[in-house]
């Protein structure tokens, strides 16, 4: 029985309907921007493998520094005990992250490290003997897929059948020119009802609904007046962190600090699963007591797994080479070329970037929507020009790896235009 059979026989993937899906792509080899399958094939890795790879596929420094820990330690329970790495990633997240943080809490994912914002957030009020229930958050949020961060995300879509299991969250619109006065009124509002435990947010661009790009100074107003009212806030700079919106973390943009800032993703260059929750000391005093059941009582198996940490270490020193600032810098500017050259084209209703990051909304008629029949169009017509591009409905984003080379982004560029005017001409012909 070849691979594909037995993936259909034996294996259940996610956000796929299986009934509808096409046959999954085989891929058995991966070497900087390029995937390759089973048959031969290669494809430009155009989404950095789900936002995650930073620095390419099978980076050898990586890889010697996970190998090095693995014949040093292993894994290690992370209760009553610490190991080098952990502290050292510790140490320097905190050195790059905004004045203020000072504890690193290690989960395992994206998901847990937004689970455990909300736990920390929760029972820092519980812990002040403070009643305070309510959260905010973005409408077209997306925070994870465990209950809290489905909580505080969009609901329907793809969380209908949990909601009556989901704790109150009130959610504003996603913010703009016309309604940036309105929110601030909203916000100033819900507040100043002194029930609000958090206020979550992706800061500067909401991923899941579809690459949305926001200014720093409208984030900067929000997280200012959840402070006048002893509102914890949160960044879910899961997706966002490692240098995506043009600095090392899209807070660093900001003026207003987080009190709780999420990590996962690229963290370790994309190549292990972990996932941290930056605190500030005063978060973390609130849970110091003799009694026990005002600590934390959380964790995971694999909290503060060494090879996982090793690999955080080792993409920390690449970002600290500045042919790695270049090649971000290079494709940031590319981006905004492109933006030049092609952002008024009405094949796109809106073409925005920030950093790595380039949104194309594609003008589709009915509207956007993360279920546009456009997606289907556009992924099968990627992979036949050896593009791995997975569209957000009808956005088409471009998220590569830092090694991707000049030429291979001009490349994809020709092909997404060659997509959507071909699009655009039929859509116009109905």
């Amino acid at each position: 029985m070849d691979l594909l059979a037995k993936d259909q026989e034996f294996v259940w993937h996610p956000f796929t309907q299986a009934q509808t899906a096409p046959i999954p792509l085989p891929i058995v080899k991966a070497k900087g921007a390029w995937l390759y399958s089973v048959d031969g094939k290669k494809y430009l890795d155009v989404n950095s493998s789900w936002w995650t790879i930073n620095h390419g596929h099978g980076n050898e420094y990586i890889a010697g520094k996970i190998h090095a820990q693995f014949l040093e330690l292993d894994h290690v329970i992370f209760a009553g005990v610490t190991h080098p790495k952990a502290v050292e990633v510790a140490e320097r997240i905190i050195k790059i992250l905004p004045t203020g943080f000072q504890k690193v809490f290690f989960s395992d994912n994206g998901s847990t490290s937004v689970e455990v914002a909300i736990k920390m957030v929760y029972q820092y009020w519980h812990n002040k003997g403070i009643e305070k229930k309510r959260f905010l958050a973005l409408e077209g949020a997306y925070h994870g897929d465990t209950f809290g961060a489905m909580s505080v995300g969009q609901r329907g879509y793809f969380n209908a059948p949990f909601e009556h299991l989901f704790f109150e969250v009130d959610f504003i619109p996603f913010p703009t020119e016309e309604n940036f006065s309105e929110l601030l009124e909203k916000i100033e509002s819900l507040f100043s009802t002194a029930s609000f435990a958090g206020f979550i947010f992706e800061p500067l661009v909401q991923g899941a609904a579809g690459m949305r790009i926001y200014k720093a100074e409208w984030l900067d107003a929000f997280i200012s007046i959840a402070k006048k009212y002893n509102v914890l806030t949160v960044a879910d700079e899961v997706m966002t962190g490692f240098y995506r919106t043009g600095t090392f973390f899209a807070t660093h943009q900001l003026k207003q600090i987080p009190d709780i800032i999420c990590l996962s993703k690229g963290v370790t260059g994309g190549v292990m699963p972990i996932g941290l929750t930056v605190a500030t000391q005063s978060i973390f005093e609130a849970f110091l007591s003799n009694e026990t059941t005002k600590a934390l009582l959380h964790g995971h198996s694999f909290t503060g797994n060494p090879l996982s940490c090793a690999a955080i270490c080792a993409s920390l020193d690449l970002f600290e080479d500045q042919s790695t600032l270049d090649a971000i810098k290079k494709i940031s500017d590319s981006h905004r070329r492109f933006i030049d050259a092609h952002g008024n084209n009405p094949v796109f209703r809106s073409a925005k970037s920030i950093g790595t990051i380039l949104s194309l909304e594609v003008e589709v008629g009915e509207g956007s929507s993360y279920f546009s029949e456009m997606r289907s169009e556009a992924y099968q017509f990627f992979l036949e020009n050896e593009l791995l591009i997975r569209p957000l409905g009808n956005v088409i984003f471009i998220n590569p790896p830092y090694c991707v080379t000049s030429q291979e982004l001009e490349y994809v560029y020709l092909k997404v235009m060659e997509f959507v005017t071909s699009f655009n001409s039929r859509l116009n012909n109905q």
